[in-house]
């Protein structure tokens, strides 16, 4: 049975649009749903000019922001007030460092020290959207591909709840919010192959959809496509400043574009991978893209969170950059990959 996230068609991005020049939130809207839909989003959170950086607020889970559900899964209640920081730290030969405490981290936002209120480096599950091109230029790519994300799912959190999106001109949600891997397996294998790529649609729908239906407090996107948008209603502009809300999800996506680091489909991924504390890949082959997932896997896996509350009461609408190092004895240089900062507002969650 086939659910689709819907047509995010011209007449729903006009009402979206009309609520951002009214410099309002866009009512959420729900197109037709047809008997096979099950779960369809609401309206993408009002974007405006973006940056490339990007926003998380959330607690770190104590005895009173923790509950059990009726199936044994934690679910995260976040104080609002607070900004979570879900950090990937390597050394200089791009190998993680997994193994700091508190003291080796430093936070600060808007240029100030701030205190670091909770920390841990547990695997936690996590809410992951996979967003998969279904154009035609991907029909020889996604036997390939499909086996490489099979892999990245395999390899996570036993209690990651993932859902699928296939996309061409209009995105579908071939799988919503589930662990069973078999489920997962089939919706990957519900391709077209066909169209055009609206890749901004697609991932504005896709982050609509985590807000609404996301249980867990981590939150990602994994996008895979061989080209650049030619199709979407949304802009690159809106989708990455819809990243960069408070406790967006990372985005990490998988170039498939070839050697050639002229191709302009590159820029958009690096620039959304950027705004939200992902990663970009351009693997110069198919061969190359199982590695890169397995990695992923390993890396979403071994990511430190760190919580603080800032001092200072915040401006709605105003960014605020974060600076992350981390340093420790025995260690050259680290890394920190994480969020570079966040505006402040209406929550994505």
């Amino acid at each position: 049975m086939r659910r689709l996230l819907r047509r995010f068609g011209p007449s729903l991005f006009a009402i979206i649009a009309f609520g951002i020049a009214a410099g309002q939130e866009a009512p959420v809207q729900q197109p037709p749903i047809p008997e096979n839909a099950q779960q369809v989003p609401q309206a993408v959170p009002a974007p405006a000019p973006t940056t490339p950086q990007a926003a998380a607020d959330s607690a770190q889970p104590g005895p009173a922001d923790a509950v059990n559900d009726q199936a044994g899964m934690f679910v995260f209640k976040k104080q609002v007030d607070e900004v979570v920081l879900h950090a990937t730290v390597v050394d200089a030969s791009q190998h993680l460092a997994t193994h700091l405490d508190r003291n080796a981290f430093s936070v600060l936002e808007d240029g100030a020290p701030q205190t670091i209120t909770s920390f841990r480096r547990e695997d936690v599950p996590v809410a992951i959207g996979i967003l998969i091109d279904n154009s035609g230029s991907m029909r020889d790519k996604r036997e390939q591909v499909n086996q490489a994300v099979l892999n990245l799912i395999r390899a996570s959190n036993p209690r990651d709840e993932i859902f699928v999106v296939n996309f061409s001109q209009n995105p579908y949600l071939d799988q919503d919010f589930t662990s069973d891997v078999g489920l997962l397996e089939q919706a990957l294998h519900k391709t077209a192959t066909q169209g055009s790529t609206a890749l901004y649609d697609a991932i504005a729908a896709s982050l609509a959809h985590l807000k609404t239906n996301a249980r867990l407090e981590k939150k990602l996107l994994l996008v895979v496509t061989d080209g650049r948008d030619n199709m979407s209603e949304a802009t690159l502009q809106e989708v990455t400043r819809s990243l960069q809300q408070r406790n967006g999800p990372a985005l990490y996506a998988i170039g498939l574009m070839g050697p050639d680091s002229r191709n302009r489909g590159r820029e958009p991924l690096q620039q959304l991978a950027d705004a939200s504390g992902g990663c970009a890949f351009f693997p110069g082959s198919l061969d190359q893209v199982s590695e890169i997932t397995s990695a992923l896997a390993h890396d979403i896996r071994s990511q430190y969170t760190l919580t603080y509350k800032p001092k200072d009461p915040h401006e709605k609408g105003s960014y605020h950059p974060i600076q992350v190092e981390a340093q420790a004895t025995g260690y050259g240089k680290l890394n920190v990959r994480t969020r570079s900062g966040y505006y402040t507002g209406e929550s994505v969650r």
